[in-house]
């Protein structure tokens, strides 16, 4: 089972993480994620364990535990697809989306999502009013 574990202090070893969980069963691997410029860090890793019912005891007993001062989250990590989507969303677009249709938080110029301000099925900055073709503010 593969297991995601956050809010790991930023000076925790991968050994010392790998540690934690043998306590509860054989560890296949253990991996602190990194920015890959710094090398610091992300406070954040993931443990394998190849029995399901040690794997869940570690879950249960580790959750919500404090390590050097940090209260850390473990859970079961849910693999992302390989289409490379994350979770099911609503609809196209993002966040601060200022151009074309399609939904998402922050889109300016779209026609459905969250913080949509009007405008019709076009992007830029117009709010609803003069040229939507240009991308640029016609009320000042």
């Amino acid at each position: 089972m593969n297991i995601f574990v956050g809010s790991l202090p930023f000076s925790l070893e991968e050994a010392e993480l790998k540690g934690f969980f043998e306590e509860y069963g054989e560890v296949t691997s253990a991996r602190i994620i990194t920015d890959k410029f710094s090398g610091r860090s992300k406070g954040f890793g993931f443990i394998e364990m190849p029995n399901a019912e040690e794997a869940q005891k570690a879950i249960e007993e580790l959750n919500g535990a404090e390590v050097d001062g940090r209260t850390i989250v473990v859970n079961e990590s849910i693999e992302k697809p390989k289409d490379g989507t994350r979770r099911p969303s609503g609809g196209g677009g993002g966040g601060f989306n200022r151009g074309g249709g399609g939904g998402g938080g922050f889109n300016r110029g779209g026609d459905r999502g969250g913080f949509n301000r009007g405008g019709g099925d076009r992007g830029g900055f117009n709010r609803g009013g003069g040229d939507r073709g240009t991308g640029r503010r016609s009320s000042y």
